[in-house]
């Protein structure tokens, strides 16, 4: 039967359902182009190899490095704006100067939560506007008048370097015996004290002048630049008889940044001792550009002996009356703003903070947020170990009542408990975000060494055990420090023991006795556990000794700096050297008949140089070149073994495994020494 409609020819079929769909396609397509008369030009749809690979890894990159999030308030000062994006006031300052916010540009001036984003989005951060996730508690503005507030006493910090008498003149002045009950004579963190001074002019009352007794040797910079920080007049001890050392010139430098804010006053101890050039010890200081008094200059120069007490009234009206210039004022009331300068677990109290105020009053009772702790006042003491109620602007008192241990350092700030909570967990929140983003860092540097080696090991086997064998040994190390100042000090001065072949590493750093603990993380990392001013106690010594994990502990950081420099050096390649302590000459062969048929090969040597002896390792050599080292079998003079032979003296020797000797091969007897590395 023969199809009779257009649907009964497939192929028709198709060729019509094709036009019908192309004329749906007609306007805009290529088509009409052509129809109209039209220039074409076709799209590239395809991406040369390279840049598909480019485009994709500029992809990853972005997926891998997210924009953090930043709560901005709905209206935020420049300065507390700075401190949301954790960057530097001045920095911040000089990007608005660049995008045209000059008039905007200065600390106390206000912005919306729109500027404030702006801003924010120009430092890489993704703002989200929340007045709740955002609060937090920040010190307050300067007063712009602060004639009107009461005076206060001076915050004065004692510098020099080690061994120059800063704390025993302290002591001279308080009347107490601090440093005979440090170790070793050495200050091991701060001490703050309150010294009431007779008035300089000749009153019957008093004043009261706040030390900080800051220690000198180089592994406590951290700490001294932090008491340089909160101190109104530093007085600088340089001994009569050391001059200018390393730690002068260091105070000398850090008082010179701060000129504006902070006065200096040397104080030239040791002047009791006989044979001493005070005129020397004043030039030097000329020379480092500390222009004291007796040369022309305005810094006051005192000499002072704070052992017999000699110049020490001169140096307190020396102070009090550069307190008096200037005019040091602070509010006396409302919330408190100070910073901790040391912090420790004390038994029966927890963990207690030694605070200084700088403004407002502290008193029992107030709850107090300190980087990420927070507290409830429950006891104060002042620095002669009374219970005081309360503490005003430059009072330092030891506050109890933390729920966690603040860090040395830190501004402590006052408000509501309910403020105080919410600022915490704010920071808490910005603290986990901020470890997430160093967390994502870590992750992709890892990777990215994963693939190197990878790549490495794909290339050649041998390379990758040259670049293990020229690896860094480490020297893993557990600190324990009984206060969180001196761990942080005993952390920065172990960090820098090494070099690019042994170094030190910090697993942990924390305050408190050893614990088992502590054990068992320096031995699942295989370290060392230091000990600076604790205690281990019978069973965690025992738990160490059965665990092979070593205990270095002292009350004296040179001394843990002496151990854990020898630890570092046994991990460097030790050093040979070979020293010759005597040449044989050989001269004729023998051959001795043994038992069984058996003969031994002796030469017949004369000593040339040195004492030949028979422990020694002997080596041959002919031609200049080495053909045999190793140990003597016997040595005879006229039939008789002896164990050396003299210069100048004939002897018969053998070795052990080696009888190709020859006449005029020379026998050298060799010492090896092994030295340790150097750093």
């Amino acid at each position: 039967m023969l199809p009779n409609t257009v649907d009964d020819y497939p192929l028709e079929r198709d060729r019509t359902r094709r036009k019908t769909r192309d004329g749906f396609k007609q306007r805009g397509s290529l088509l009409s182009k052509v129809n109209d008369g039209q220039e074409l030009t076709l799209p590239s749809t395809s991406k040369p190899h390279g840049q598909k690979k480019k485009a994709q890894s500029k992809k990853k990159s972005k997926l891998l490095a997210p924009r953090p999030d930043v709560y901005i308030p709905t209206t935020v000062s420049v300065r507390n704006l700075s401190r949301l994006l954790n960057v530097r006031l001045e920095r911040l300052q000089q990007r608005m100067r660049q995008v045209g916010m000059e008039n905007e540009a200065s600390y106390d001036y206000v912005l919306t939560a729109d500027y404030a984003a702006l801003i924010a989005e120009e430092f890489g951060r993704n703002p989200v506007i929340s007045d709740e996730a955002a609060f937090d508690i920040y010190p307050p503005a300067p007063h712009p008048n602060s004639i009107s507030f009461p005076l206060r006493p001076p915050v004065v910090t004692i510098m020099g370097h080690v061994d120059h008498g800063k704390t025993t003149l302290l002591d001279t002045l308080r009347s107490s015996s601090v440093a005979k009950g440090e170790a070793g004579g050495i200050t091991q963190h701060i001490g703050a004290f309150s010294v009431s001074v007779p008035e300089t002019s000749g009153s019957s009352g008093s004043r009261s002048i706040t030390f900080l007794d800051t220690p000198g040797h180089a592994a406590f910079s951290a700490m001294r630049a932090r008491g340089a920080r909160v101190t109104d007049i530093v007085v600088l001890v340089v001994a009569a008889d050391d001059g200018i050392m390393p730690q002068t010139k260091e105070v000398i430098n850090l008082v010179k940044k701060e000129k504006e804010k902070v006065g200096l006053v040397v104080a030239i101890n040791k002047v009791d001792k006989p044979g001493v050039d005070i005129d020397r010890v004043q030039k030097a200081l000329m020379t480092e550009g500390v222009q004291v008094e007796p040369f022309g200059g305005d810094i006051p120069c005192v000499e002072v002996s704070g052992l017999t007490g000699q110049g020490l009234p001169d140096l307190v009206e020396t102070i009090s009356t550069m307190a008096e210039m200037q005019d040091l004022r602070a509010e006396s009331e409302g919330p408190i703003y100070g910073y901790v300068l040391e912090s420790k677990v004390q038994k029966g109290l927890g963990p207690v903070a030694t605070v200084l105020v700088l403004q407002g009053c502290l008193s029992v009772g107030s709850h107090l947020i300190s980087g990420l702790a927070q507290g409830k006042v429950r006891l104060m003491k002042d620095s002669t170990g009374a219970g005081v109620k309360s503490a005003y602007p430059g009072m330092a008192v030891t506050v109890s009542g933390w729920k966690t241990l603040p860090t040395a350092g830190e501004e402590v700030l006052q408000g509501a408990e309910a403020e105080v909570k919410k600022a915490v967990a704010n920071r808490e929140r910005k603290a986990e975000i901020e470890a997430s983003l160093a967390d994502v860092d870590a992750i992709n540097a890892s990777r990215q060494q994963d693939r190197q080696r990878r790549t490495l090991e794909a290339e050649t086997d041998e390379l990758v055990e040259e670049v293990g064998e020229t690896g860094v040994k480490e020297l893993k190390l557990v600190v324990k420090a009984d206060v969180s100042g001196s761990a942080e000090a005993v952390v920065g001065a172990l960090q820098g023991i090494g070099n690019d072949k042994a170094m030190t590493k910090i697993i942990f750093s924390g305050v408190g006795d050893i614990s088992e603990a502590d054990v068992m993380m320096a031995k699942a990392v295989g370290g060392t556990i230091v000990g600076f001013s604790v205690a281990a106690p019978r069973a965690v010594e025992t738990m160490a000794a059965r665990n092979s994990v070593p205990i270095c502990s002292s009350n004296v950081i040179y001394r843990l700096m002496d151990d854990i420099k020898a630890q570092v050096i046994d991990l460097l390649p030790k050093t040979i050297e070979t020293t010759v302590l005597g040449e044989a000459t050989v001269l004729q062969l023998f051959d001795i008949h043994l038992k069984a048929k058996q003969t031994m090969k002796v030469a017949g040597c004369r000593v040339v140089n040195g004492v030949i002896e028979k422990a020694l390792m002997a080596r041959v050599v002919r031609q200049g070149s080495v053909v045999h080292e190793g140990h003597l079998d016997t040595m005879r003079q006229l039939k008789k073994d002896v164990t050396e032979v003299r210069k100048g003296s004939e002897c018969g020797l053998s070795f052990t495994k080696f009888s190709d000797l020859r006449e005029g091969d020379l026998i050298q007897f060799c010492k090896q020494i092994e030295k340790p590395g150097i750093l």
